[in-house]
């Protein structure tokens, strides 16, 4: 069970690095980044659940998709 939640984070925060790079974030460090990857990645395995699909590849996708959308909110909220 710690194990699974580590390795989420470490994808979270992996996948805030490279959503990171899609939304052109560069005045957030990657320690932002990887906050707003890790929160982005549980919404979007939320949305993935949601619809009815996930893990492997499209999972992840669906994770950077998250990620983007947390990024973006974060913008319009700040």
């Amino acid at each position: 069970m710690i194990i699974k939640l580590i390795i989420e984070i470490i994808i979270g925060a992996i996948v805030g690095s490279i959503a990171g790079k899609i939304m052109d974030n560069r005045n957030s460090g990657f320690w932002k980044n990887a906050a707003l990857g890790i929160v982005g990645g549980f919404v979007g395995g939320f949305i993935g659940n949601f619809i009815g699909i996930g893990g492997g590849v499209i999972g992840f996708f669906l994770s950077v998709a998250g990620a983007c959308l947390v990024i973006w909110l974060f913008r319009k909220l700040k």
